[in-house]
């Protein structure tokens, strides 16, 4: 039988294979096309999916660390692509579509490198402050690709609007 944590990184890895799978078909010309004003574009969905998982699986859980920033620019996608943040039409206002997808990676890869080294003590430890979702680290960490998944669905909304076929 699998214990929790063997449970959370094996729902962390599926969800970010399903995402890097899915981006794989995502033409660099599309992560900044609206279907319409005020439409999301998949470099935001990209972006926030990198700083969500970012906060959910390595700050509520362990804080904050200077070495943080080598993964990606932390306050510069907390501005563009946090919580409340606005998609700009503008592609000038953000990285390039690669720079995004090797931030995404790193965070992907240092997520389940850390969560790996995790107990079942750490799991139960409280977040504080706690989120309408989740009160403990082990939970935090089981909605992440949850949320993940969310943005990924709207991802292959997007490419479906562009005219793009569904790949599963």
């Amino acid at each position: 039988m699998k214990t929790e944590l063997q449970l959370i990184v094996e729902d962390i890895k599926k969800i970010s294979s399903y995402t890097n799978d899915l981006l794989d078909h995502v033409d660099d010309g599309d992560w900044f096309r609206q279907p319409a004003d005020g439409i999301n574009h998949i470099a935001w969905q990209v972006g926030h999916i990198a700083i969500a998982q970012y906060g959910l699986c390595l700050k509520r859980v362990r804080g904050f660390k200077p070495s943080d920033e080598q993964l990606f620019p932390v306050n510069e996608y907390a501005t563009l692509f946090g919580k409340g943040s606005q998609p700009n039409p503008d592609p000038e206002v953000y990285p390039e579509p690669a720079a995004i997808r090797e931030s995404l990676v790193a965070i992907q890869q240092q997520v389940v490198e850390e969560t790996l080294q995790l107990t079942q003590e750490t799991l139960d430890e409280p977040i504080d402050p706690v989120h309408p979702m989740f009160s403990t680290k082990g939970e935090a960490l089981r909605f992440a690709p949850k949320h993940e998944m969310l943005h990924v669905g709207q991802i292959a909304m997007l490419r479906r609007l562009f005219g793009q076929a569904s790949l599963r």
